[in-house]
């Protein structure tokens, strides 16, 4: 039940930016950005699950990737953790045939930004183009899923940050705002998804510049998990 915001630039080699909440479990402890696969994965700094041992967004500066992922619906037989998924595509590997529950994962880099959607199905690939687009449990910009209807458009409309701030002040001042709604509505970004039958409310922001020179990330943790408090984003990290 995550979303992600972003902006795909129109002109060759500007940065893309990418906005991710992430909806957990708040009993399912996680790590803030680290490098925390020096080994298997060297390079590669990311939100990783400490239950599991993957990454619910994780970026290589090097390779200019970063990949994020969403949860889609549970898929029987399901034996792989989807944040192994992540790690594999910041490596470059994209998913072919996933074991794992589905999921929409999110990459941007060099190539552009694309999502690959796994439904328990098929596995479907969709590039972006250029502009702002908005990601949460079915399809990019999906009619069909109210905080899209909602907040898209305002996302799109959002004005450019003062050159004095980070790129990512508009679009906060602009989450900050939909959580005037209740956790709970439909139009909601920041979430608690308990009436839904689903465990999980949100708990941290991620904000990242994808440029031809790296990935900056900035990250921020909710004071009380479903409930807005004015997240401060750290100073992005290399």
């Amino acid at each position: 039940m995550c979303t992600v915001i972003l902006h795909v630039p129109a002109e060759s080699g500007a940065p893309a930016h990418v906005l991710a909440i992430r909806d957990e479990d708040p009993a399912r402890a996680w790590d803030p950005p680290g490098p925390w696969w020096p080994e298997s994965h060297p390079g590669v700094v990311g939100v990783r699950d400490a239950r599991a041992g993957g990454a619910w967004l994780a970026a290589d500066s090097a390779r200019s990737r970063l990949a994020v992922i969403l949860n889609r619906r549970e898929v029987a037989g399901a034996t792989q953790s989807r944040g192994e998924v992540v790690l594999d595509a910041v490596d470059g590997r994209r998913p072919a045939q996933p074991r794992t529950n589905g999921f929409n994962l999110v990459v941007v880099d060099r190539e552009g930004a694309r999502v690959t959607s796994w439904d328990g199905t098929s596995v479907r690939e969709s590039v972006l183009e250029p502009g702002v687009h908005m990601i949460a449990h079915d399809d990019v910009d999906d009619p069909a899923t109210p905080r899209i209807v909602r907040w898209l458009p305002e996302f799109a409309a959002a004005p450019p940050a003062a050159a004095s701030a980070p790129w990512w002040r508009e679009w906060m001042l602009l989450l900050e705002h939909s959580a005037e709604l209740p956790p709970t509505d439909d139009r909601a970004i920041v979430r608690d998804n308990r009436p839904y039958g689903v465990e999980t409310l949100s708990l941290l922001v991620c904000a990242a510049t994808v440029g031809p020179e790296g990935v900056d990330l900035a990250y921020g943790e909710l004071a009380e998990p479903g409930q807005w408090n004015r997240v401060r984003l750290v100073e992005p990290v290399r």
